[in-house]
């Protein structure tokens, strides 16, 4: 399915029977689906990772909502979460060939939010599986996998609904689903950390990575730390996933030393529902250009586990306002 063009997520619309158009139908139509636009942007976010296909999905499903009989849906929501499955698929499928051209590594598209936000989207990052740390893992699985373990697991769409959206048997189903299930119980992303602790390590992280203290980030770090970059070859950044204390922590202390980053840079944001850091795009003292990133980690036994840092532009679009205060005060370059 070719991706369709992206259209006013709150384009009015169209009610009635086979796309008979009434105007009071419509508004009524519309006022109620809204009502379910949060969960089915969280739907196809889960399923496609990327928020600006996650809203196209939900357009679309808002599309096909006026090309059926309305009055013959017996549950609307359960309607609309299947079609945004069955759009989710095509993107996925779509996405395949695309990303086997991506440069360097591919995150999903970051969900930024200002700490106690009232965005919507911050509702949709509110549930443990929207963290980095899940998505990542649901890369892994293949589309059919991915969409069957979405929308069984998180959402409880019956396997014989999951048939009908990937084409398949219900055994078949079944089965691509307990294999997305497996595959994400072996990988054991970290579960979401208190965000007391959360805070307690990125501050302790962005004081040791600015003063240049090579041995205070390692102690920070996990043994089997993590930090994967996303630049699409649009902006800076690991070439590949970097491994281990040693390895992750030069990495870090090599930025800070190009940008000459000083910790009040560092801009605390909720980024999957987690905290992170957002360093905004600025000309340092020196005349360096600090790339736009987006920072979060997961932490396992108290220490930091991984790091996402997402630094490709195309990601980057939706920045929030200003945050709290960063751990080095008002935001500097220097």
């Amino acid at each position: 399915m070719a991706l369709c063009e992206r259209r006013d997520a709150h384009v009015p619309l169209v009610h009635g029977r086979m796309a008979e158009v009434s105007a009071s139908g419509t508004d009524e139509l519309a006022a109620e689906f809204e009502r379910h636009r949060g969960h089915l942007v969280g739907v196809a976010y889960r399923i496609t990772g990327t928020l600006a296909d996650a809203e196209d999905a939900v357009q679309e499903a808002w599309l096909r909502l006026s090309r059926v009989d309305v009055g013959e849906l017996r549950d609307l929501r359960g309607w609309l979460i299947t079609v945004v499955g069955r759009i989710g698929l095509d993107r996925l499928r779509s996405a395949a060939v695309r990303r086997e051209r991506y440069l360097g590594p591919w995150l999903p598209e970051p969900i930024l939010t200002a700490p106690e936000s009232d965005d919507p989207l911050a509702r949709v990052v509110l549930d443990d599986d929207v963290r980095m740390a899940a998505l990542v893992v649901l890369e892994r699985l293949t589309p059919e996998q991915r969409v069957a373990f979405v929308l069984h697991d998180a959402f409880s769409v019956p396997f014989a609904e999951i048939a009908e959206v990937l084409g398949c048997s219900v055994d078949a189903a079944r089965q691509h689903a307990s294999r997305g299930r497996r595959a994400v119980a072996d990988a054991d992303p970290p579960p979401r950390a208190p965000l007391a602790q959360q805070q307690r390590l990125l501050g302790e992280l962005a004081a040791a990575v600015t003063s240049g203290d090579l041995d205070a980030v390692v102690r920070l770090l996990h043994e089997d730390v993590v930090l994967i970059g996303d630049g699409g070859g649009k902006a800076p950044a690991a070439g590949r996933p970097l491994h281990g204390p040693r390895e992750v922590a030069n990495f870090l202390l090599g930025l800070a030393r190009i940008y000459g980053l000083g910790a009040g840079v560092f801009e605390p944001v909720l980024v999957n529902g987690d905290l992170g850091y957002l360093v905004r795009s600025q000309t340092t003292d020196g005349g360096r250009v600090v790339p736009a990133t987006a920072s979060v980690a997961s932490v396992r036994d108290g220490r930091i586990v991984a790091l996402f840092n997402v630094v490709n532009p195309d990601k980057l679009t939706r920045l929030p306002g200003a945050g709290l205060p960063g751990p080095g005060g008002p935001r500097s370059s220097g």
